[in-house]
């Protein structure tokens, strides 16, 4: 798992990418009846968008990411809100059998993986994990939503076709957040051996015009990264072909995939 998501897209992750409502918590806790005895790793943690509000639920959460600056912001928000139950480890999917030993032989209640699933090598990932998980814990992967630039609104349309013309070739990418990518989710789940539950929380939220582009930077390398010029001609691109509308409304589905672990 390498993501490049380092320096300026670290700070985009942090700052535009929508975080998780209760409800998507809720859910989680109850799918593997999440206690205070158990421990928690998110894989592909990014910047703590699931793992701190996690911890508010659990013992511990684990939260590993391969990129240092997502880490180092995630640290930096756990402290200054005062969450004192999250570590952070530099690693990948790679790195699950590790965990083992650095757990001590512990086992966890849940591994989850949230918008990260797309760059991991999942067979591989769900078959590790499974001898870290208690019985009744599992796999949960998060895809929060569709990419701003693919919903079926005027909106995001209009985010597509300046971002088409900033970067000269038509943007479909999905991050295997479509019906393909979580059926491969569910079959890898099933072959693993693990029990399949399956549930979404649906909500509306505002949405700017500087969450749209930031939210866009925030899913480039850093090596992809446009120039402070050309970011600022993108923003201001969205807002002439939204008609000067600086605020519209995203329709959200968060999709749990649950792969439940036996005795």
């Amino acid at each position: 798992m390498a993501t490049g998501f380092g320096g300026e897209v670290a700070t985009y992750y942090a700052r535009h990418r929508r975080g998780y409502p209760t409800e998507v918590v809720d859910a989680l806790a109850a799918a593997f009846e999440l206690g205070a005895d158990d421990t928690v790793v998110d894989l592909g943690c990014g910047t703590g968008q699931l793992s701190l509000p996690l911890a508010d639920r659990v013992g511990a959460v684990v939260g590993m990411d391969p990129e240092p600056d997502m880490l180092a912001i995630a640290r930096r928000t756990a402290v200054n809100q005062g969450t004192a139950n999250a570590t952070w480890v530099l690693g990948g999917d790679g790195d699950v059998p590790a965990l083992a030993r650095l757990l001590g032989g512990r086992t966890v209640g849940a591994l989850t993986v949230a918008v990260a699933i797309h760059f991991m090598d999942r067979d591989t990932l769900f078959a590790a994990a499974r001898p870290l998980l208690r019985p009744g814990g599992g796999i949960a992967v998060v895809t929060n939503g569709e990419p701003l630039w693919m919903h079926d609104t005027e909106w995001s349309r209009a985010l597509r076709g300046c971002l088409e013309r900033m970067l000269g070739h038509p943007v479909t990418a999905r991050c295997q957040t479509d019906e393909e990518g979580r059926r491969r989710n569910r079959e890898a789940l099933v072959g693993a051996g693990y029990r399949y539950e399956e549930t979404s929380v649906r909500y509306d939220a505002p949405l700017t015009v500087d969450d749209m582009v930031g939210g866009v930077f925030s899913a480039m390398s850093a090596e992809r990264l446009p120039t402070l010029q050309q970011r600022a001609a993108l923003a201001a691109d969205v807002r002439d072909a939204l008609g000067g509308v600086d605020v519209v409304t995203e329709q959200v589905i968060v999709r749990l995939q649950c792969g439940i672990a036996g005795s």
